[in-house]
């Protein structure tokens, strides 16, 4: 029981508020219990000390014997037990009454003071008398004597009875009314605060779906207006956090797919790296020993110039591709004209473009100015400028566009004679991919040149496209 009371707000309240009410009635009825009877009895004295005052002024304007209708008229009044007329030395003198003399004063009193012997101690507090003093002096007469008036208050008693005769029905009503209005003012105080501690449970449990119906205008109604809002900005971080935590996780699996990428890139790298190395080293110690057809040195040592100037190419290449995927620094973006690289390119190849009696159908602008990086965007050009002209066979044309539209321009290029079968084209952009790797040994490349176009172009947001036309292949891009 008393771990339920400490544990439970609500019979917390009713056991408190109950235990209030009843000290409260109790406290009330106590207090005019002790203080009614003697507040009616103070008002008692004050009527019958005016009633005197009265009576004094009239009588002292008569005689003493004139003044008997006016002692019978004031004895009959009621509320007057009885008289006492005493003289200057203290002896009781006969009233001028006719209503009662002084012997049957004497005799009600031998009479009241019998039956008080008899009767229970309660007969004098039935009827308490109220005395009082005054002097009053005749008309005919110098001698002051003084008047003893006892006054009847027998009401006073009944009050005080009737206050101890109610005490245990009055007790019963007050502690029936005090439980039920305790427990009504326990469920109206605490239900509103139950409400909002269930509430606080499922938000501590992480349950942010909750109403408590029309918000209260108090302050358990800011309370629960600043929980509801809590609510909802929770609602709205842990949103947050969810996309921040899967965002967080897409970038790990990105973070964990360059990783991979770079280590595979390099372990490719490695690999190619070994062909060039070890066939100079096997043509430079065939030289040395003069061994065979390496007696001819001047034919294999232009053969190991030529591949070390493709390892030097390809060295060029990783760095470049090294430097794209660790640093920002590299993209100076500035005002490229593109049309000028073009150009520059086709002048650098015109011997390989006449010895292989290539046809050019080029399609270019005045000027066709992006903003981009102008080293790397003329590697760009040299690629796929470059390969169409390795590849494309004697005789075949090349066709290279650049179009402009209201926010970009896109460049083709494109070759016929030749194409690439479809299974190899998603694959074309990989690191040292080759579809013909006796193709590559014929015309020098290093399978990296399509795979830095694609990393330079998406540091400058775009993308490579590739694909088979008729009799051909066509490479296109945005700037």
């Amino acid at each position: 029981m008393i771990r339920k009371i400490k544990s439970s707000l609500r019979v917390k309240v009713f056991f408190l508020t109950a235990v209030l009410l009843v000290g409260v009635s109790f406290v009330v009825y106590g207090t005019l219990a002790e203080f009614m009877p003697r507040t009616y009895s103070n008002e008692l004295n004050a009527a019958l000390d005016s009633r005197v005052q009265s009576f004094i002024a009239e009588v002292s304007a008569l005689s003493m014997e004139d003044s008997a209708p006016l002692f019978d008229s004031f004895l009959r009044s009621g509320r007057i037990d009885r008289l006492e007329l005493l003289d200057e030395e203290g002896w009781q003198v006969a009233l001028p009454t006719e209503y009662e003399t002084l012997e049957e004063t004497a005799v009600m009193e031998m009479e009241a003071v019998e039956e008080a012997v008899y009767d229970s101690a309660s007969r004098a507090d039935e009827a308490p008398i109220l005395s009082n003093s005054y002097p009053i002096v005749f008309q005919d007469d110098d001698t002051e004597y003084t008047l003893l008036v006892y006054g009847a208050a027998g009401q006073i008693a009944p009050l005080r009875q009737s206050f101890i005769r109610i005490l245990p029905l009055l007790a019963g009503i007050v502690i029936i009314v005090s439980l039920a209005a305790s427990w009504a003012f326990s469920l109206l105080i605490t239900k509103p605060v139950l409400a909002i501690s269930r509430v606080s449970r499922q938000m501590a449990g992480l349950d942010l779906d909750w109403s408590l119906g029309k918000p209260r205008t108090d302050e358990l109604g800011v309370l629960q207006t600043s929980l509801h809002d809590l609510s909802h900005k929770l609602i709205t971080t842990l949103d947050d956090l969810k996309t921040a935590n899967k965002q967080l996780a897409l970038d790990i699996e990105h973070e964990k797919a360059l990783e991979q990428a770079q280590l595979d890139f390099f372990s490719a790298a490695s690999h190619e790296l070994k062909t060039p190395i070890t066939i100079i080293k096997g043509q430079l110690e065939g030289m040395l020993l003069g061994i065979g057809v390496y007696k001819d040195r001047e034919k294999y040592l232009a053969r190991s110039l030529e591949v070390a100037n493709t390892l030097e190419r390809m060295a060029r290449e990783i760095l470049t591709i090294s430097r794209l995927e660790g640093s920002e620094s590299l993209l100076q973006m500035t005002a490229v004209d593109c049309i000028p690289l073009i150009s520059a390119y086709l002048r650098e190849t015109d011997d390989l473009i006449a010895q292989k009696n290539l046809q050019f159908d080029v399609r270019l602008p005045d000027s066709a100015v992006v903003t981009g990086n102008r080293a790397l965007m003329e590697k760009v050009f040299s690629n796929l400028i470059g390969n169409a002209v390795k590849y494309a066979p004697e005789g075949a044309s090349v066709q290279i566009t650049a179009q402009p539209t209201d926010s970009h321009y896109i460049f083709t290029i494109a070759n016929t004679g030749s194409s690439i079968p479809e299974e190899a084209l998603p694959r074309l952009f990989d690191p040292f991919y080759r579809v013909d790797s006796s193709r590559n040994r014929k015309t020098g490349g290093s399978g990296l040149g399509l795979y830095l176009v694609q990393k330079v172009l998406q540091r400058h947001n775009s993308q490579c496209y590739v694909g088979n036309i008729e009799n051909g292949v066509e490479f296109w891009f945005t700037l």
